[in-house]
């Protein structure tokens, strides 16, 4: 019988970083010892103090999210370059590092995923929970329909204050978190009627059916967005909100930082 190393040699050969996620200190010592190899932590502290170190905002349960995270946050640091063949080490079962991946660095398919959290004022978590919110809407619709929707996360006071109210606001005295299950529902059904959504830095529900009032002289979206879209830069140009649109027309996901369009995904393929 061929031996481990002939066996997985294909994935071992020609590395050019080996990026770590989470390593115990003895883990990492081991590999930053090791001569003619490059190493990268990924994590959400760098308590190994390494020197090439990517910064998780929270730690993402599913692996493909966590290490897709960490090659944009590494791609954009300039840690590793577009084509890098990279081995991922990260825990999948039981807390210390048990699993091992080849993968690529795609420069041209960055999503804007790490700009959108490490730029946001919300805390990372709530940012998390509105994107898969709006990408869900985007997968499923609302009652099988396509559905435009508009989520004003972070710095809310301001938000409401460039903003009126379209009709009465269910959420007034209410004390309910976006990540909750049954908020989530009640989130999808108010979807379907016009305004925007407006959540807190930690995650409650400030308001819906909100009209947003910035103005939208000198903000430049791509051309073909419409009047959503026009919104959601304004209001992140004119506070400190991250915006989170899902368009009714092409069912794409887009989040707007400081006026500018962060990200655009398509929800299947998120």
């Amino acid at each position: 019988m061929a031996n481990m190393a002939a066996l997985f040699g294909e994935i071992l050969s020609d590395v050019d970083t080996v990026v770590l996620f989470s390593p115990s200190g003895s883990y990492y010592e081991r590999f930053s010892e090791a001569e003619d190899l490059d190493v990268l932590v990924v994590g959400t502290e760098n308590a190994v103090g390494a020197e090439t170190f990517v910064e998780l905002p929270l730690e993402f349960e599913e692996i493909a999210q966590r290490v897709r995270f960490g090659l944009e946050g590494a791609l954009e640091a300039g840690y590793i370059d577009d084509g890098d063949v990279l081995l991922c080490a990260t825990s999948v079962f039981d807390g210390s590092i048990d699993t091992v991946s080849r993968v690529r660095a795609d420069g041209s398919s960055q999503s804007g995923v790490y700009d959108l959290f490490s730029s946001s004022r919300a805390e990372p978590a709530v940012i998390k929970d509105v994107l898969e919110l709006a990408v869900e809407l985007g997968k499923k619709g609302q009652k099988g329909k396509p559905v435009g929707a508009l989520f004003v996360v972070g710095d809310a006071g301001k938000v409401m204050n460039k903003s009126r109210p379209l009709s009465y606001n269910p959420f007034e005295k209410s004390h309910v978190h976006v990540g909750d299950p049954i908020v989530n529902v009640m989130l999808k059904e108010f979807s379907r009627l016009d305004g925007a959504f407006v959540i807190s830095d930690s995650g409650k529900i400030v308001s819906a059916y909100r009209y947003l009032e910035p103005s939208a002289e000198g903000v430049d979206i791509p051309k073909g967005l419409g009047a959503r879209h026009m919104a959601a830069g304004a209001i992140t140009r004119d506070t400190n909100a991250t915006a989170i649109v899902l368009s009714e027309s092409d069912g794409l996901v887009r989040a707007f930082k400081n006026g500018e369009l962060l990200l655009e995904i398509d929800p299947e393929d998120y």
